[in-house]
């Protein structure tokens, strides 16, 4: 029987509602374990389900749990971060067949070191050949992407990956978010990813903790609200625009994300209080 870690702790994996799963993301194609069945969930996933930490705004504690993902996402039709997303896209490869690993990544590596260890989840695909899934990058690729070294593009976006020199494999992001993820292609140790989890949820220096964050892939780009600005991105081009009030606020995220709360509102002030601070000069 397939097993998850939930904190550290071996749990064995129940079924769940695959069409549920196909009918959140508007998905009626073929399924099968290969690979265009896997780009297209995975593109599907991402026009679909948000990218998004609004429970860690709101105060709501989060786990490493696949299954409450899955519930949250497709039961509650929220979306999550990474390892919400990819924590409820892997039970889904794995009910149809896929054979998948959880991998532990490491945002901005390059600057933070080991301190950042396991801030990332992301999915190992083996089929002929490794691809790595990854729908909880939030305004990453659309679509799987193979470990390897040097550029390639998805949809005009230029990606980039390069083998460190302590062989780790670098993904790094396009221009209009640059930054860079490593990851390993050895099963993720989920006490370690469960211990970050809490963390970045928790800590005041963790960006999850100073900015509320919501992104979604759409047909031709990427839209995103960071705190309170709603930016628009195309490969060539982004734009950026106010977001004026609660109201507009909670509009928003219904009209852009499929995003239906309510509650949002109350967090109005604390997002206008984090862009005034993101606009603040960096001490010293």
């Amino acid at each position: 029987m397939t097993s998850w870690a939930v904190d550290g702790e071996a749990r064995p994996m129940s079924g769940i509602d695959l069409d549920a799963y196909l009918a959140r993301i508007g998905y009626a194609g073929e399924l099968a374990p290969d690979l265009p069945t896997l780009r297209a969930l995975h593109r599907a996933h991402l026009l679909a389900v948000p990218y998004e930490n609004l429970d860690v705004q709101l105060g709501r504690p989060l786990t490493t749990d696949p299954a409450a993902a899955f519930d949250k996402i497709v039961r509650r039709r929220r979306g999550g971060w990474c390892y919400e997303m990819n924590g409820a896209f892997g039970l889904v490869l794995e009910a149809i067949g896929f054979p998948v690993a959880r991998l532990a990544g490491a945002v901005m590596r390059e600057a933070l070191g080991a301190a950042n260890h396991a801030s990332h989840l992301v999915l190992k695909v083996d089929l002929d050949e490794t691809w790595l899934a990854d729908v909880g990058y939030g305004d990453g690729p659309i679509e799987p992407f193979q470990p390897g070294e040097g550029p390639y593009h998805q949809r005009g976006f230029a990606f980039g990956r390069e083998r460190t020199e302590d062989g780790w494999w670098r993904m790094r992001n396009h221009r209009f978010a640059p930054r860079s993820f490593d990851v390993r292609l050895e099963p993720a140790d989920e006490a370690e990813l469960a211990g970050k989890c809490a963390q970045l949820q928790t800590s005041p220096t963790s960006v999850f903790v100073q900015h509320a964050i919501v992104q979604r892939h759409t047909p031709d780009g990427i839209v995103l609200l960071r705190n309170r600005t709603l930016r628009r991105i195309w490969p060539d081009r982004a734009e950026e625009q106010p977001v004026e009030s609660a109201a507009q606020y909670v509009a928003l995220l219904q009209d852009l994300f499929g995003l239906d709360l309510p509650e949002a509102a109350d967090l109005w002030p604390r997002i206008c209080a984090q862009h005034e601070a993101s606009l603040a000069p960096a001490a010293g």
